[in-house]
């Protein structure tokens, strides 16, 4: 795959998955679901928006993904600042790449004409 944010994102959707698993097993059930949630829909989004109908489609897709970034990141927080919460650095590491990516390619589609 040489779509570096459709990789970034496929990559990230498989360690949110891992990240949750290990906090299943420490029964935070919660914190698990919404971060699996947030974190695996911007994917989700980026993907969604390779068949967007149209330039303002695509946006929009992608506005939605930096919400769900947000969000992630949030819900990062929070483990990072729980007790007994296994570490998440590698998750905050990528995602933060990501969020670049996702906020350059919503400032480039905004001023590019098609």
């Amino acid at each position: 795959m040489d779509n570096v944010i459709l990789r970034k994102t496929i990559e990230f959707s498989l360690e949110v998955i891992k990240y949750v698993e290990l906090l299943e097993g420490k029964r935070k059930y919660v914190i698990a679901n919404q971060l699996m949630k947030s974190g695996t829909s911007i994917g989700a989004n980026v993907h969604e928006a390779q068949n967007a109908e149209s330039k303002n489609d695509f946006i929009h897709k992608f506005k939605v993904a930096a919400k769900e970034i947000e969000e992630t990141k949030y819900w990062l927080v929070l483990c990072e600042n729980s007790e007994e919460y296994p570490g998440c650095e590698k998750l905050k590491i990528q995602l933060f790449e990501i969020e670049k990516i996702v906020t350059k390619i919503i400032a480039t589609s905004k001023t590019r004409v098609i």
